[in-house]
């Protein structure tokens, strides 16, 4: 394990990721959140956190790639990647367009494969990694007006348990925590009607919040983590049970 641990958090400066991205930090993480919209915003999160930030489009693989030289230029070799990035473009199959697929296609399941493709080799020398894939309950059950989210979502979970296979050997762990229904500005924006439909679905009876996300990863980065790798952490208030 190197000394200095550097952590990747990409969309980590907003809801889910920005609970990670802090958490990390006061695991004394030296952390590096990226973002692709919302400056404003990532810059006043750098303020609060001291968080370093990038602005990245996780989607294309050549800007992911001088991302990623620089931050080892400056930082050094990364040891634990989050890849949390992710966007939602939702609507019923029949009505969902090829832009609309593609687009999270593009964001969730190929910014994942950017970055871990350009990270994983320096791990695999360095004989120390740990990779983290944010998935979701809706990867795991499905969601009406979602094809494209849900997919990127379980294939995302596929990845992960064969990586995981990859990198046994080789002292990188590779494993996803599948959220449920977490309180984020996303969620805020949900009629309330809507909203306590969702809640009533939950058997803990409330929303998750998104530190208790940020947990999971912390355990799952800690260098004591290590005899666990290919595992899907659920957190969902035991709303799907797998």
């Amino acid at each position: 394990m190197p000394e200095k641990q550097i952590a990747l958090v990409s969309g980590g400066t907003r809801g889910i990721g920005a609970a990670i991205s802090a958490r990390l930090i006061k695991a004394e993480y030296e952390v590096i959140a990226l973002y692709n919209q919302n400056e404003e915003q990532a810059n006043n999160f750098k303020r609060e956190t001291n968080v370093h930030i990038l602005k990245c489009d996780v989607s294309h693989y050549d800007t992911c790639a001088d991302t990623i030289e620089n931050i080892q230029n400056e930082y050094g070799k990364i040891s634990v990647l989050v890849n949390n990035a992710g966007i939602t473009r939702d609507g019923f199959f029949h009505k969902m367009d090829r832009q609309m697929w593609s687009d999270v296609i593009n964001t969730n399941l190929n910014g994942v494969f950017n970055l871990t493709h350009l990270i994983w080799p320096s791990m695999i020398e360095n004989g120390y990694g740990r990779v983290i894939n944010i998935s979701s309950i809706n990867g795991q059950t499905g969601q009406m007006g979602q094809a494209n989210y849900s997919a990127t979502k379980a294939a995302v979970l596929g990845f992960t348990r064969t990586l995981a296979l990859e990198g046994a050997r080789r002292g990188v762990t590779v494993n996803a925590v599948a959220p449920g229904y977490i309180e984020t500005d996303m969620m805020a924006s949900i009629p309330e009607k809507v909203l306590d439909k969702i809640i009533a679905k939950i058997p803990i009876g409330r929303l998750g919040k998104a530190d208790e996300i940020a947990r999971c990863v912390e355990f799952l980065a800690d260098p004591a983590s290590s005899f666990i790798t290919g595992s899907t952490l659920t957190a969902n208030g035991a709303q799907h049970l797998v």
